[in-house]
């Protein structure tokens, strides 16, 4: 590996650290970054999701004390686990162009879902008045679509899993992106498994970009903290439309 290419690495992962703690999205400048190294497509992805996996273990660990207390976000780890693994298989067998198509779209639409959360509430009714049978399956589907999207592409997870759980739990947003953070973490635990046994992992690359994203995935948790409710939504309803237009872009080239 070229020092230009490890200096362009190293910095993508800072910025993909933070920016996942943020808001989700990351991956958007590691991909990239691993291409431009000379790394191909898939290879490329698989890589990406191996080295992301440290930041989101510090986004974890910066922002613990916003996790709501007792079992219920533990809960949902299994559901976490056995849609990543089911999104991990079909990205080692089936074609990718369909879902290449539909991604910009699940982008969008968890965006959109995430930006108009006050008057969907009003159409689906808030968590408050859901009753906790309804709502514990609610939130156990809304995680299960979003660990298929990330064991499969893993790009704006953390837009997708914000705009789902905002919409059907009764918490801060920083809460939920508490939440949110523990749920990418095992995501990125379980494609890390699935692709170091299966997947054609560059060991090379994870081992220059991993530890770039464990420092950007704390600062980027720290910050999120400090961040008003106001300012934290509208950084990732933008993030989320840039990441979805530029899929999009991509896609239809």
């Amino acid at each position: 590996m070229e020092l230009s290419d490890a200096a362009l690495l190293v910095t993508a992962g800072l910025a993909a650290g933070t920016v996942n703690a943020v808001a989700g999205g990351g991956s958007l400048i590691t991909f990239p970054a691993l291409i431009a190294a000379g790394l191909p497509p898939v290879p490329a992805n698989v890589s990406n999701s191996v080295a992301v996996f440290p930041g989101y273990v510090a986004s974890v660990a910066g922002s613990r004390t916003d996790l709501p207390r007792g079992r219920a976000p533990w809960a949902l780890l299994p559901t976490t686990v056995v849609g990543t693994i089911v999104g991990c298989l079909l990205l080692l067998g089936t074609p990718a162009r369909a879902f290449e198509l539909v991604v910009p779209f699940l982008v969008l639409g968890a965006t959109a879902v995430l930006a108009f959360q006050d008057p969907l509430r009003r159409l689906v009714g808030h968590p408050a008045e859901l009753g906790p049978r309804r709502r514990t399956v609610t939130v156990q589907a809304m995680v299960a679509v979003g660990a298929v999207y990330g064991g499969y592409f893993g790009a704006a997870l953390g837009v997708m899993l914000v705009a789902g759980l905002a919409l059907v739990l009764d918490a801060t947003l920083a809460r939920v992106s508490a939440v949110k953070n523990l749920l990418s973490a095992t995501v990125g635990l379980t494609t890390l498994v699935v692709f170091a046994l299966f997947g054609p992992v560059n060991w090379a690359a994870v081992a220059v970009v991993a530890p770039a994203t464990l420092v950007g995935g704390y600062v980027g948790a720290r910050l999120v903290r400090r961040l008003p409710p106001v300012v934290l939504k509208t950084l990732i309803v933008a993030f989320g439309t840039a990441i979805g237009l530029y899929l999009l872009w991509r896609a239809m080239r």
